[in-house]
């Protein structure tokens, strides 16, 4: 049985790079870092043959079908071809590429590009595997697939460096979270532990006046000492409270400083919540409007 290692931080925080780094891609400027043992400077070439790498943007070749792509990956590490070309049909069949193995790669949608991408990052069954945002850009049902398809690897045995813009993707997937800032780990451990250090709950305040949520924030934050979010859209205002009886305090505040209260609720803090908490500012949000960092 394998494990899941999500790195989590804000954009430039550092996470590609340390990627790079521990796939012997760029070489750090201090310290040292190693791979199953072996120094990733000193030691690259037996690093190398252990880890497979899947970066952010699928590194296919669209002028090749399926199987070349995986094929010549194999040929490349030195795979008898019997042995690629067996190599190829197996990982075609476990990501379900198999009718589609004798396309050109440029027909192929967004989602079985990633799945070849990440298939060709296994043909040399590695130990270890680096996702640097695997599913980036899909769309949410190839997201679920890719991650199917990270969950059976893990249970074959690989361990997993996945760095995401996506919070609930490290919910769903990693066993231990690191959350990065500005090159430094600023928080390690399992999804439960890092969101039991933002409370044991969030106070969510929903506005009747959408002109009233900034007050609303600076109530809750004078309060709790907490950084609050603000999701206008919703007029919903949420803030970390350690002590639920926090809550008849901020329902009376809001009421003195003439506040019109439209819903309040309690809830379990997300990874969002953490992010916020860790850092200060709430994780970016992309395209498709989905927790980034």
């Amino acid at each position: 049985m394998g494990t899941v290692l999500g790195l989590l931080g804000p954009n430039g925080s550092g996470k590609t790079t340390a990627v790079r780094i521990l796939a012997t891609l760029l070489a750090p400027t201090s310290g040292r870092a190693s791979v199953g043992g072996d120094d990733v400077v000193r030691q690259a070439a037996q690093v190398r043959t252990v880890i497979g790498l899947t970066g952010q943007y699928a590194a296919v070749d669209d002028n090749l079908t399926g199987v070349e792509n995986l094929e010549l990956i194999g040929q490349l590490l030195d795979l008898r071809r019997s042995t690629a070309r067996r190599r190829a049909a197996e990982l075609l069949e476990c990501f379900d590429l198999t009718d589609a193995g004798r396309r050109v790669a440029k027909t192929y949608s967004g989602g079985m590009r990633r799945r070849l991408d990440l298939a060709a990052s296994l043909v040399g069954r590695p130990r270890v595997l680096f996702l640097d945002e695997p599913t980036t850009g899909l769309d949410p049902r190839s997201r679920i697939e890719m991650w199917a398809i990270i969950r059976k690897l893990v249970v074959e045995g690989t361990a997993v460096l996945l760095t995401t813009q996506y919070l609930d993707e490290a919910d769903q997937l990693a066993d231990e979270i690191v959350v990065l800032d500005r090159g430094r780990v600023i928080a390690l451990g399992t999804s439960d532990e890092l969101k039991r250090q933002t409370g044991g709950q969030v106070l969510e305040v929903r506005s009747t006046d959408p002109a009233d949520l900034d007050t609303v924030a600076a109530e809750l934050a004078a309060l709790t000492s907490g950084f609050p979010s603000i999701d206008r859209g919703t007029r919903l205002v949420g803030v970390p409270v350690e002590d639920t009886a926090l809550v008849a305090v901020a329902v009376r505040r809001l009421d003195e400083v003439g506040i019109a209260i439209a819903d309040l609720a309690l809830r379990r803090p997300s990874l969002d919540d953490v992010f916020l908490q860790l850092t200060g500012h709430r994780a970016e949000r992309n395209e498709s409007g989905k927790s980034a960092a």
